[in-house]
């Protein structure tokens, strides 16, 4: 039975820096307060503990992931907080050593609430335990894991509901991409047109396209402030944003008369080889120090890989495709969520699982298929470029300096969108009848990869650049 990945499973809508680090454990905090009774978070509870395990200790502070969970244990849903209310909320806490449970019950809360436990839990490498007392008490424990891309999962957790979605009449089940395309190809429907009609099984098209704008209006956003604000990441390693002054530099000779049209600036920039390079890498650039900074940003598969796919489909808008609309958004988008869910499927997404080849590697793959598909490519050609993309990142490890989403992470964006696009024009002027690498292979290729990479290079801080550099030097 093929499982459903819904396109709005893949592009979330959260805050960063992580989405396994962050956004999992904040949505983790939300579920188990929900399983709370009422009575018991009003009456009952008189303390609570949390216990991160494995790669959430070794890196969760780095990755927030200590914020996130106060944040989601006072029943803030990342989606739609302010963003400025943030520090207020965690200042509060960290100052009255008071937390407002899903804002209902005040309960003491100190640094010791939380315990960072470098031990691995046998299920999956990202484990969060929370535990509620009445008075030394147990009244409530649970554990959940934080498997990649925002997703949570429970040990014990039931497949019902699952199962019941994959009931449901889907004209399309998908598991493989030689499915995708098999479909594709018997029905003469491009990618996007597969990945719809699904996708109406579960909403209407109207609600389909106002998700898909909000997302894309989150993408535009976050590229927005990435390119406007100055100064230094938070974390200690004194990264300073690159991407404001690369958009001076780019837009300094371009007809740029007013202080929100910054999009139709670049379409008067000489369209040069290196211009290209440096706007697309402004682009993944923008996203990812915004995501550095707790900022709000689209899962795409991941935070830490959020800007492979937006600065992509900018190149595509402003440099490719000037009279494009929210049609050639919608089909782009649609493919690359399509792309990610076989990943998902068949591998993982989990830079914990899989080091860096399963988040920057996959939104690469990802964002190749989907400017293919726009830029007119067969959906056989789209697979061809997701499997380039792929296979150009396998054995990609996760290193980084401190726990951070800043060395070497906020660079791989700008990596991964070049090869992106690079992996689209190879596939355009392919045969896949000629291709000897199915993306089914590839993609088995790299979870077989995820499986013997040394666990010192799967989001541990424990190996590579984030033991050969020294803090000191940073």
């Amino acid at each position: 039975m093929s499982q459903f990945i819904s396109v709005f499973d893949m592009l979330k809508i959260g805050v960063g820096p992580s989405s396994s680090h962050t956004l999992g454990p904040w949505r983790a905090a939300q579920q188990w307060i929900k399983k709370i009774n009422f009575d018991i978070i009003t009456d009952a509870v008189t303390s609570i503990q949390v216990d991160l395990y494995g790669s959430l200790s070794l890196t969760g502070k780095g990755h927030a992931t200590d914020l996130a969970v106060m944040l989601g244990l006072t029943g803030t849903d990342p989606e739609y907080v302010p963003i400025v209310s943030i520090d207020h909320i965690i200042n509060e806490i960290k100052e009255t050593q008071v937390l407002k449970l899903n804002s209902l019950k005040e309960v003491p809360f100190t640094e010791k609430s939380i315990r960072f436990n470098k031990d691995f839990l046998p299920f999956h490498s990202n484990g969060i335990t929370f535990t509620a007392y009445k008075n030394d008490k147990v009244i409530s424990s649970e554990t959940y894991y934080s498997i990649g891309g925002g997703f949570i999962v429970q040990e014990e957790d039931s497949l019902s509901e699952e199962i019941e979605i994959s009931k449901q009449n889907f004209p399309f089940p998908i598991n493989l991409a030689a499915q995708l395309e098999a479909y594709c190809e018997k029905e003469q429907k491009l990618i996007s047109d597969i990945v719809l009609q699904n996708e109406m099984e579960l909403k209407s098209e109207d609600e389909i396209d106002f998700e898909l704008r909000r997302v894309w209006e989150t993408m535009l956003e976050c590229m927005y402030i990435g390119c406007h604000t100055d100064g230094i990441l938070p974390g200690g390693l004194q990264v300073k944003r690159r991407a404001l002054t690369m958009h001076q530099k780019l837009i300094k000779d371009a007809c740029y008369t007013d202080e929100h049209d910054w999009i139709p600036a670049i379409r008067s920039t000489e369209v040069k080889f290196r211009e290209i390079l440096k706007w697309v890498s402004c682009f993944a650039l923008s996203v990812n120090e915004v995501n550095a900074s707790l900022g709000r940003v689209v899962t795409a598969p991941t935070n830490g890989s959020a800007g492979v796919i937006p600065a992509v489909l900018m190149y595509y808008l402003v440099i490719e495709n000037h009279e494009a609309d929210f049609k050639d958004i919608k089909k782009f988008l649609l493919t690359a969520g399509e792309i990610g869910s076989i990943f998902k499927k068949n591998a993982t997404i989990s830079a914990a699982m899989g080091g860096c080849q399963a988040e920057i590697g996959v939104s690469s793959a990802m964002a190749a298929a989907a400017l293919t598909e726009v830029l007119g490519g067969t959906p056989a050609q789209s697979l061809v470029a997701a499997e380039i993309a792929m296979e150009h990142h396998l054995g990609l490890t996760c290193d980084p300096i401190g726990g951070l989403v800043q060395i070497p992470c906020i660079e791989r964006n700008a990596m991964g969108a070049i090869k992106a696009i690079n992996a689209a024009e190879l596939a355009l002027e392919c045969d896949p009848k000629d291709t000897k690498v199915p993306l089914d292979s590839v993609i088995a290729t790299m979870w077989e990869t995820a499986k013997d990479m040394n666990r010192n290079y799967k989001e541990t801080s424990e190996g590579g650049l984030a033991v050969t550099v020294r803090l000191a030097d940073c």
